[in-house]
């Protein structure tokens, strides 16, 4: 049942959305400044949401016969997103923040392209899903950044 295309774009998926959520969480605790609560507020919001997608994202490696990765190790190896920096102030976390999820977008599309490839339209609605939830977190970022 495993499609070695479709499951390594997704193990690439699952490491880049933990990664992004870890970032996320640190800006979470460790912003500062004017603009503290509402970024405090939001960058909880989008840890969350991605806290709950690497959970399906993982279910979806399994569903295909593969094991999911669940290492740091791991993750390290498959990510190209880069930790945060807590020494950054508000505004310059929403942007590192909006690049990276520019980042996984693009790589989302590129998983897409592989699912559809294979056929895979269970695969494909998971990847198209999050897409979307990317965008939609690099817009609202951007807004913030500007």
């Amino acid at each position: 049942m495993s499609n070695k295309p479709v499951t390594d774009a997704l193990k690439k998926t699952l490491a880049d959305t933990y990664v992004l959520q870890l970032k996320t969480q640190n800006y979470h605790w460790n912003v500062e400044g004017p603009n503290f609560r509402s970024l405090h507020l939001m960058f909880e919001e989008q840890y969350n949401e991605l806290f709950a997608a690497v959970d399906i994202i993982a279910e979806r490696i399994r569903a295909l016969g593969e094991k999911a990765p669940g290492t740091y190790a791991e993750f390290a190896k498959l990510s190209k997103l880069k930790e945060g920096v807590d020494s950054l102030d508000g505004t310059a976390m929403a942007k590192d923040l909006q690049k990276s999820n520019e980042q996984v977008a693009k790589n989302l599309k590129t998983a897409l392209a592989a699912a559809e490839k294979a056929d895979d339209a269970s695969t494909a609605d998971l990847l198209t899903q999050r897409i979307t939830v990317h965008d939609k977190a690099a817009w609202m970022l951007k807004s913030i950044a500007a």
